[in-house]
């Protein structure tokens, strides 16, 4: 069997002149987002206490994996460096004497113990988040096309009764009214139909209650109501009630 194929020529023998550059293949499994996520590592693969960690043996750890990059030719941040300078510090300062008169001062690996428990919280948030089932990745969503599929919906017709349930409500608000009332000359069927006919749209509705003037009183509501009656017979206007009791709704005929 050939171990490869180069143009289409199978190759059961490694050629002579071929030149396999010593680093020509680097494997690093180990990856950190960042020195406390190493360090983190470094404490939970030795099963220490993140309150009592020992920094000469972390950082002793830590340096090992610093000259380990370096000798993959990995860039190194400068977070990376700057951590361990901050250890150095800490394993300095744990070496000093302390003067008797700051015995109350704080451990020098508190403020560091207190970074590492807040980065271990948000990294598991981090992966608990991850755990949950992803759209696109974990589930997908089956979508399902429907070209031929029309949707009629049809208005309910509305009944005489409807409309003169509303219209007994109108008369009821135009009964607070009614000692405004004054004689006037009789009002016109014909001119509320025109007057009617330029209120409404075919493009909209315009709710049955609005084209009423309740401050005419009782005969310019009924006036109004028999025009919008003529104009239904006429098949002028449309009336249309969208559910059971609900409003009246006006519309020209185009």
């Amino acid at each position: 069997m050939p171990f490869a194929i180069v143009q289409g020529v199978p190759l059961s023998e490694v050629p002579k002149d071929l030149y396999i550059p010593p680093d020509a293949l680097e494997v690093f499994l180990e990856a950190f987002s960042g020195p406390l996520d190493l360090l983190l590592y470094l404490i939970k693969r030795q099963n220490l206490d993140i309150l009592n960690i020992p920094i000469a043996r972390v950082t002793e750890q830590y340096m090992t994996y610093i000259e380990l990059m370096e000798v993959l030719q990995l860039e190194l941040a400068g977070e990376y460096l700057v951590m361990a300078a901050m250890l150095a510090e800490i394993k300095s300062r744990m070496l000093l004497p302390r003067p008797e008169q700051d015995e109350d001062e704080e451990d020098p690996r508190a403020e560091l113990v207190r970074r590492l428990q807040e980065y271990e919280i948000f990294k598991q948030a981090a992966q608990d988040i991850d755990d949950l089932p992803r759209l696109g990745r974990d589930c997908f969503a089956a979508l399902i096309d429907f070209p031929d599929k029309h949707v009629h919906s049809t208005p309910p017709e509305v009944s005489l009764d409807t409309i003169l349930q509303s219209f007994g409500e109108v008369l009821r608000r135009a009964e607070v009214y009614s000692h405004h009332h004054i004689q006037r000359e009789p009002l016109s069927v014909r001119e509320r139909m025109v007057s009617i006919l330029d209120r409404v749209s075919a493009d909209e509705f315009t709710r049955f209650s609005d084209l009423f003037v309740v401050e005419e009183g009782r005969a310019g509501v009924i006036v109004v109501f028999l025009a919008l009656l003529e104009l239904a017979r006429e098949t002028l206007v449309e009336i249309v009630q969208n559910e059971t009791n609900g409003p009246i709704y006006i519309k020209a005929v185009t």
